[in-house]
């Protein structure tokens, strides 16, 4: 039986930064101190050309870092792509996957999803599995329809506490400073710990379900406050040392 799940708050840096961030990632780092490790953990997910250079630096502080996709193979001729072991290599301990802006942009489905799943569990990276709907979807009803197949079917068989993380995202809340009320996210929320649990039974209940869409240092209180609400994936706000640090201050 899965113990208490412990908050997570990560930061997906999408298509943004430099060298010149690398000190605001210290600032994070720093600003990680016990009072915050004992109420949280903390994942930065950069670009990969700054992977390695802030893996050397978390690796003394406790801050994981992660990559924002992976290919499912492990290696080959695919020119762009990055593999699961590459990740690792440089020093990842975690990754995004199937994030709306790769469902999007890429044309990923839930089965690729499910592929690069596999290929972290292959090599030991914590799996952070996005789902959410569009605006259209929603206001015809479909929201917990959707989040309950991309969750069925973007993970695989015998996912654990240990082995999987789902961030719920709104597409429509995503950098639009919009956020679904605190009962349409308790909603969603309880539909993907129903679906944890009816597929991986007391496990289910251990597997942390991360918001993520809009969060802020001024919102992140109220939204970590909701029921099965276990953490944030937090976009724009963690750029910044000082309000990815509120945010996780903000934990319960």
């Amino acid at each position: 039986m899965p113990g208490p799940r412990r908050t997570l708050i990560a930061g997906n840096w999408k298509m943004n930064g430099l060298k010149a961030q690398v000190p605001e990632f210290s600032a994070m780092a720093a600003g990680y101190d016990a009072t915050l490790q004992a109420k949280a953990d903390m994942l930065i997910c950069p670009p990969a050309t700054l992977l390695a250079r802030l893996a050397d630096i978390a690796a003394v502080t406790g801050v994981m870092v992660g990559g924002q996709d992976c290919h499912a193979l492990a290696s080959g001729a695919h020119t762009g792509d990055i593999s699961a072991e590459m990740l690792k290599d440089a020093g990842a301990s975690a990754v995004i996957l199937g994030h709306s802006e790769r469902r999007a942009d890429h044309r990923e489905g839930d089965a690729v999803v499910e592929a690069k799943v596999k290929a972290a569990w292959r090599t030991g990276l914590l799996p952070v599995v996005c789902v959410g709907e569009t605006l259209a979807e929603r206001e015809a009803g479909e929201a917990a329809n959707l989040v309950r197949r991309q969750v069925r079917q973007s993970v695989p068989d015998g996912a654990t506490a240990d082995t999987l993380v789902i961030a719920y995202e709104p597409i429509w809340a995503i950098g639009t400073g919009l956020i679904p009320s605190p009962e349409d996210v308790a909603e969603v929320h309880a539909t993907v710990r129903k679906v944890l649990v009816e597929r991986f039974g007391a496990e289910g209940n251990g597997i942390r379900i991360l918001y993520g869409g809009s969060v802020k240092p001024d919102n992140a209180a109220l939204l970590l406050s909701i029921p099965d609400v276990d953490g944030a994936l937090v976009g724009g706000a963690s750029l910044k040392a000082a309000d990815f640090l509120a945010i996780a201050r903000a934990a319960p």
